[in-house]
């Protein structure tokens, strides 16, 4: 028995690609904003007193991804929406925040250095 030989042949291109007119193109899906959420969360958890400002934009970023999953395009775009917002928000806060935790610091420590 002689082992047969195919012909393989692997197409550089797809059968229509670059042959389509361009048209317009179709919507991008709706962002969810999930790991700017989870970093949120970090940081507000870090530090404590703050900690439960980061949960409104997580269950947004969430719901934004269950209504996406679920073909709820417009649902999606909405939670999506109001997860920006809260992300934001948190973020401005959550720099403020740790700027001020910052400056404090260098100010006690610098009072401390010159002793009283």
């Amino acid at each position: 028995m002689e082992p047969r030989q195919t012909d393989v042949s692997i197409p550089l291109q797809s059968p229509g690609w670059g042959s389509a007119v361009p048209g317009p193109r179709p919507d991008p899906p709706p962002r969810d904003y999930l790991l700017w959420s989870l970093f949120n969360v970090l940081l507000c958890s870090a530090l404590g007193w703050l900690g439960c400002l980061g949960f409104p934009p997580l269950v947004y970023s969430i719901k934004a991804r269950d209504c996406k999953l679920l073909g709820d395009l417009e649902g999606a775009q909405r939670h999506g929406s109001r997860a920006r917002v809260a992300n934001i928000i948190c973020s401005v806060l959550v720099s403020l925040a740790w700027v001020a935790f910052i400056i404090i610091a260098i100010v006690v420590f610098l009072s401390r250095l010159r002793g009283p």
